[in-house]
């Protein structure tokens, strides 16, 4: 019985000091997340070091109703956006399994506290390998598909709070949901496709909203997967076989409207291939 007993005290210990491990902006942000409601409060002077602590513990609060972790997002990786920002750095995101969705989902029009979408791209790791990747052409040869992608992240923060780059790790990058499209299979070839292609969003009236070039992520898209591994390098860890990555937004934030669907395709890969998302 006392063996039991000295069991259950250390059990009920490390609960304790997992608790006390997740900072308290951790759980204020998963409670918003949870509750669809805007967070402020957050300090302007955060430093990056304080922001991943503070993703790292949302991400372990959020685990329990959104999945296991599947994969990175690359936020900030448009030159013009980072300097908004005050940052010459992309920041990193992370993806949890229930966030991801199936082509032509129906999501509802307020998905989140401060919902938008936007036009991305998935890459799926095939092996570890791209570690070692310094360009698109080394990348391409680890990658098991490549996927359309339309993120739907949340900006998750009240109208008065400041943001950062800092701040904008902390929140997770905005991490909510995301629309994937049917995988493609990769191949040299696309390399130079995947610079030179039109990404091009569309309503469901077929009204262009928005059309931009494959090289407005980091000046190639797989730039993106170059600037993921060695981020996660700097923190002792690796990207892995069946990881999901989103690359980053090739559009700026759009706002959607109830009956609204939104398709994107990206011209110039083969078959010009595309993914929706209907708002309800």
């Amino acid at each position: 019985m006392q063996h039991r007993n000295v069991i259950a005290s250390f059990a009920i210990a490390l609960a304790l000091a997992a608790c006390a491990s997740v900072p308290p902006q951790s759980r204020q942000l998963a409670d918003n997340f949870k509750a669809m409601q805007p967070t402020s409060g957050l300090a302007k002077e955060m430093s990056m070091e304080e922001a991943v602590r503070i993703r790292d513990g949302l991400v372990a609060e959020l685990s329990a109703s959104q999945g296991r972790v599947v994969g990175y997002k690359a936020g900030l990786t448009n030159p013009a956006v980072q300097k908004r920002f005050g940052t010459t750095s992309p920041v990193r995101g992370v993806l949890l399994e229930k966030m991801l969705l199936d082509d032509g989902a129906e999501v509802p029009v307020k998905f989140g506290a401060i919902p938008f979408f936007e036009a991305d791209l998935v890459v799926v790791v095939k092996d570890e390998g791209v570690n070692q990747a310094k360009t698109p052409a080394d990348v391409i040869k680890h990658l098991a598909s490549i996927r359309p992608f339309i993120e739907l992240p949340d900006l998750v923060t009240a109208k008065e709070q400041p943001l950062t780059a800092a701040i904008i790790t902390s929140f997770n990058v905005g991490a909510r949901l995301g629309v994937l499209g049917k995988p493609i299979a990769p191949t040299p070839e696309m390399v130079d496709a995947l610079g030179k292609m039109s990404v091009v969003m569309r309503d469901q009236d077929g009204k262009e909203l928005a059309r931009v070039p494959g090289a407005a992520i980091l000046g190639h898209p797989l730039n993106a997967v170059v600037w993921l591994a060695d981020d996660l390098a700097k923190s002792g860890g690796r990207l892995r076989a069946g990881d999901i990555l989103s690359l980053g937004s090739f559009t700026p934030p759009n706002f959607q409207k109830a009956g609204m669907t939104v398709t994107v395709t990206y011209e110039g890969l083969p078959g010009n291939p595309s993914v929706s998302v209907r708002f309800k």
